[in-house]
């Protein structure tokens, strides 16, 4: 008999024994799980491109894969153009001051705040192949000083999208570069407008969205904005006849490679693993040749649709492109000389430019340059 309850007795001490070690187990997995919870975030990102653009629902479709490819441990969730964030200066602030936790816009937006920026995109006469723009960025080390000097901003430069060139539609035929002469052309600021008003153009600067009723109502007389595909969604073939592209195999001569980019808020990247940061980072470039493509699949569709509609096609000589570049150089200088992060930028892409392998610039053409 106390053979038998001393057998019980173990048993029960075993039994309450198992179950605290269970329970104890349990508060574990409840805690590992409470962590995990923990570290889950959602980035939200605001787009430069409207909603319904080929443009916006690649970058949606994008956003909407991060958090299975992250684990779980991060989330994306995007926002179209001026829906959280009215205008492009608002958004810039709206991530720096944490509003939002990203941005994709189009980098040359920033020429105003960052000088550097006109050349972390396609500038006129400048690298105009997408190869050559990762080259620079992920070979020579132009990353790595863009990232310096965003920091600076409390910005995380994660890395650039390419879109596509941009290109000029008009209400007359554009065949040389003579024929701008007089034009009220919608042009981005900066650089790229400053070279067009060499040749007589009149630039204004506005958004994408107001592009339409400003060409409908004939405020301007043409207007750039991105390649045909987004163009004729935004409906520029109802309210122009006439595009220009640049010399055969160049669709623009003055941003041929119009670069976006993921820019993240610093506080927003130090707060995810490095796992994580590896992903995005990993994810952009991915994205970037993605997005490329889906885009110039949509460009030969675009065409077709431009050309049913009566739009007619001009290209400039290779002699205009010349020329062009002849009265960029000097632009080039002014915007390296605002300050030392733009003048390192340039320098380096110089130097790839002047590289046998490119060949695009001389030291003849540069002679008597200066800052």
């Amino acid at each position: 008999m106390i053979e038998k309850k001393n057998l019980l007795a173990g048993a029960r001490r075993g039994f309450l024994k198992g179950a605290a070690t269970l329970g104890i187990a349990t508060v574990a997995a409840m805690s590992v799980s409470t962590g995990a919870m923990a570290k889950a975030q959602t980035w939200k990102i605001q787009s430069t491109w409207d909603a319904g653009t080929v443009g916006y629902t690649l970058f949606e479709e994008w956003c909407n894969s991060m958090e299975e490819k992250t684990g779980g441990e991060l989330a994306f969730k995007a926002f179209p153009a001026k829906s959280v964030a009215a205008d492009n200066n608002a958004l810039f602030d709206a991530v720096r001051n944490g509003v939002l936790q990203g941005m994709n816009p189009f980098t040359l937006y920033w020429s105003g705040k960052i000088p550097a920026s006109v050349f972390l995109s396609s500038y006129p006469g400048g690298p105009d192949q997408p190869h050559q723009w990762d080259t620079m960025f992920y070979s020579l080390g132009m990353l790595e000083k863009t990232r310096e000097i965003y920091k600076k901003f409390g910005l995380f430069y994660v890395g650039p999208i390419h879109h596509d060139a941009n290109i000029i539609h008009s209400k007359r035929p554009v065949n040389t570069l003579a024929d701008l002469k007089g034009m009220k052309v919608r042009l981005p600021g900066g650089m790229v407008a400053e070279v067009f008003q060499k040749f007589g153009v009149s630039t204004v600067a506005m958004p994408g969205s107001d592009i339409f009723p400003a060409l409908e109502k004939g405020t301007i007389d043409a207007a750039d904005y991105v390649g045909p595909a987004v163009n004729y969604e935004l409906g520029f073939a109802q309210v122009t006849d006439n595009i220009l592209f640049g010399p055969p195999g160049v669709m623009s001569i003055y941003q041929p490679v119009d670069l976006m980019d993921l820019t993240v808020s610093l506080r927003a990247w130090s707060k995810v693993s490095e796992k994580v940061q590896k992903i995005v980072e990993a994810e952009v470039r991915n994205y970037s040749q993605t997005h490329y493509l889906a885009i110039q699949k949509r460009n030969f569709e675009a065409m077709v649709k431009f050309k049913e509609a009566g739009s007619k096609v001009s290209r400039l000589s290779t002699a205009d492109f010349d020329e062009f570049r002849r009265a960029a150089i000097p632009v080039w200088y002014k915007w390296a000389g605002k300050d030392a992060a733009a003048k390192e930028i340039f320098e380096l892409q110089l130097e790839y430019m002047k590289n046998d392998l490119v060949g695009y610039i001389t030291d003849k053409d540069i002679e008597g340059m200066s800052y």
